[in-house]
């Protein structure tokens, strides 16, 4: 199977299976794109958008001589739509999924049919708005995107992933489940947790001063960004992620621990050691060369 062939189903047009959509339609590298989404009027605005070539919210109808699946919907849902269709009749076909962990997808892929190809994966970018109106063609421009073979996953099925992903301008990478969420936790869950302390803190503070929120200017705007994230899109990450997510709020307050200790004792020399070391992680390592600009 070659992509320009394909007919690909997305289930979910929000801003992630919507992007995709978008990529694969306006930029002709497929044969068909059909979307599945819960509303008709979901249906008359991906058609009035330039989305998909047809829409619908009959998951059956659209998995019709289906060649690639992409299920693109929030993790829970993800995981119930695996469940509903392992007790569907599906074409032969890869089975893609775009959730944010992948532990609890790839345990939930292992009941499909033999002859459907399962396949986990993650596209590492996003914006902290939702829904089809925020898509975007270009959203996974050098953007990495995890792919989480299952130990049936052929290799020609991983290739066709791999070009789908490069067609729409992602860099493909293959980790194993366990690893993926440890790390995600840490550079994408941890940070909105965070992101919703740090509102929730000086929300408190706003209730007795509330001057505190016209002070409020860069500083705040960029750390807080993430508390806009969608609700639950969020919840069902971190409640699919609880342990390593877990691991990292210790690691992190761990952390708060040492810098509050050196505040409260006026250690002026060994903060400033750490800040120092923090900020030449952030500015000048070639780790996060890549970071410059923060498209995401």
């Amino acid at each position: 199977m070659r992509l320009h062939e394909a007919r690909i189903v997305i289930v979910g047009l929000g801003l992630m299976g919507g992007s995709l959509a978008m990529a694969l339609y306006q930029g002709g590298l497929c044969r068909e794109v059909i979307g599945v989404v819960r509303r008709p009027e979901a249906v008359q605005q991906a058609l009035a958008l330039r989305v998909v070539h047809y829409a619908t919210t009959q998951l059956g109808e659209a998995l019709d001589g289906a060649d690639i699946v992409v299920l693109a919907t929030p993790v829970r849902s993800i995981i119930r739509h695996i469940q509903q269709l392992s007790t569907m009749t599906l074409p032969p076909c890869l089975l893609l999924d775009m959730g944010s962990t992948k532990q609890a997808i790839v345990r939930a892929m292992e009941v499909l049919p033999a002859h459907v190809q399962p396949l986990g994966s993650h596209p590492m970018c996003g914006k902290e708005v939702s829904g089809l109106a925020a898509a975007d063609p270009h959203l996974y421009r050098d953007a990495p995107w995890v792919l989480v073979p299952l130990v049936r996953t052929s290799d020609a099925s991983l290739d066709l992933a791999r070009t789908l992903i490069q067609a729409v301008g992602a860099r493909p990478l293959v980790l194993d489940a366990a690893r993926h969420d440890q790390l995600v936790a840490a550079i994408s869950h941890l940070p909105y947790v965070l992101a919703t302390a740090l509102v929730l803190t000086v929300a408190q503070l706003g209730e007795d001063d509330a001057m505190v929120w016209q002070l409020a200017a860069s500083g705040f705007r960029d750390t807080s960004r993430l508390a806009g994230s969608d609700v639950d899109m969020m919840l069902d990450i971190l409640m699919t992620n609880r342990a390593a997510i877990g691991k990292m709020l210790a690691r992190v307050s761990s952390q708060l621990d040492q810098l509050a200790s050196l505040i409260a004792r006026g250690e002026e020399e060994p903060l400033r050691a750490l800040l120092t070391h923090a900020r030449t992680l952030r500015t000048s390592s070639p780790n996060v060369a890549h970071l410059t600009g923060d498209k995401v």
